[in-house]
């Protein structure tokens, strides 16, 4: 498997992981319950709330992405050792906190809170302000390994995590709508910590031999 197909891969399984986590759709499925929205409009809210938080994590990335890429001429070491093992240990610090705690299953996800109000476009910049301050932290860290290929796997993980990501929000959400009970969370909500900790650690390995 080539360094590419290896970014390829990871940036799927990482994103996929991320999109399922029921801090981020959930809420939607609940909102539009209580707010009496139409499947179209739920789904409208989804995709600029979810989109919200994709734009963020991709730019905040690049930036991690570009500056590994700067890096990289000068320290090598950097970006074929100290890369990986960020993800290495980022995953052990989820495996941690997935066993200290039951009680906060994510890092970050929808604050209804702030968006339990009456008029559409008020719950609508609410949500996507929430999502936008909350970028993905785990994928943060990928586009720096990424970054060993260049602009190259920086733009491939920022594509397939929006893409992905937006994706998973939009049919969870949508499987929501046609029956909230119907949907098994409780295991990502009390194993998401403890999944993606395990993918990290996984991907940081790999990460060591990507060329």
């Amino acid at each position: 498997m080539t360094g590419l197909s290896q970014i390829v891969v990871g940036a799927i399984l990482l994103s996929i992981v991320h999109a399922s986590i029921p801090n981020h759709w959930i809420p939607l499925v609940a909102l539009s319950k209580s707010e009496h929205w139409s499947q179209k409009l739920t789904l409208a809210v989804t995709a600029i709330a979810g989109f919200s938080h994709t734009i963020s994590t991709v730019i905040i990335g690049a930036i991690i992405g570009f500056l590994g890429y700067q890096i990289s001429f000068s320290y090598s070491f950097i970006l074929e050792v100290v890369a990986p093992s960020l993800l290495v240990i980022l995953g052990i610090v989820y495996l941690i906190l997935s066993i200290r705690t039951n009680k906060r299953h994510h890092h970050h996800g929808i604050n209804l809170e702030n968006a339990k109000k009456r008029n559409i476009n008020a719950i609508i910049v609410a949500l996507s302000i929430s999502m936008f301050l909350s970028p993905c932290l785990e994928i943060e860290a990928y586009f720096f390994v990424a970054s060993k290929l260049g602009w190259t796997g920086i733009i491939t993980v920022a594509a397939i995590y929006t893409i992905v990501t937006l994706a998973g929000m939009l049919v969870l959400v949508w499987l929501g709508l046609q029956g909230m009970k119907k949907i098994k969370s409780h295991f990502l909500e009390h194993y998401g910590k403890t999944i993606t900790g395990v993918l990290l650690i996984l991907l940081g390995i790999v990460g060591y031999f990507i060329q």
